[in-house]
């Protein structure tokens, strides 16, 4: 198999996909839409009108949801982070972030659902070591389930993991989104 990046086309598909089943977070969306329709290439990290990333969303057997300490922001997030020129989807991309910062094997996650659960727009702060101004950050959320613990951390990003309650989760949208998908079936 052939490694393709990520293109506009799978960018623009995933995003109209979700708002098909969330027209609700069309206005919140809306500036996305217009950066790609304007030809803006959303996977380029120096794309800072605002480019994609991709988040996981890990719950253990339990049920927590695993949290890392991120080194550069000095705050408690979701595993996540830039596109690489060899992911090929967003799905993968996530749990490659996943997988590089927790030191989780990628054999040992299963996915839960083939499409982001929750795409969130939020600013970043200018990072003047790398030269980069405050910034947009459209950052794709996929969940995923392991019955692993955390491994070997990604040092140079990484300075602590913890498995947290979902209820925990910040953003109310994705916290509501998770426990509804991770709650048991009932026949």
């Amino acid at each position: 198999m052939i490694d393709l990046p990520i293109t506009e086309t799978h960018l623009r598909t995933t995003l109209t996909t979700y708002l098909d089943e969330h027209p609700e977070e069309k206005p919140g969306l809306a500036p996305v839409l217009d950066l790609l329709d304007s030809g803006v290439d959303l996977t380029v990290r120096s794309e800072f009108r605002g480019h994609a990333t991709a988040g996981a969303i890990l719950a253990g057997p339990d049920g927590r949801i695993l949290h890392v300490h991120h080194l550069a922001l000095d705050k408690w997030l979701l595993p996540g982070g830039h596109l690489e020129s060899t992911d090929d989807a967003l799905l993968e991309a996530a749990l490659r972030e996943l997988t590089e910062e927790t030191g989780i094997p990628a054999g040992a996650v299963s996915t839960v659902a083939h499409r982001p659960v929750h795409i969130d727009v939020h600013s970043i702060p200018a990072n003047d070591a790398k030269g980069e101004p405050e910034h947009q950050h459209i950052d794709f959320r996929c969940l995923f389930r392991t019955t692993a613990d955390v491994g070997q951390l990604q040092a140079e990003e990484v300075t602590g993991a913890a498995w947290r309650d979902a209820d925990t989760i910040g953003d109310q949208v994705l916290r509501q989104r998770v426990t509804q998908t991770l709650q048991p079936r009932q026949a």
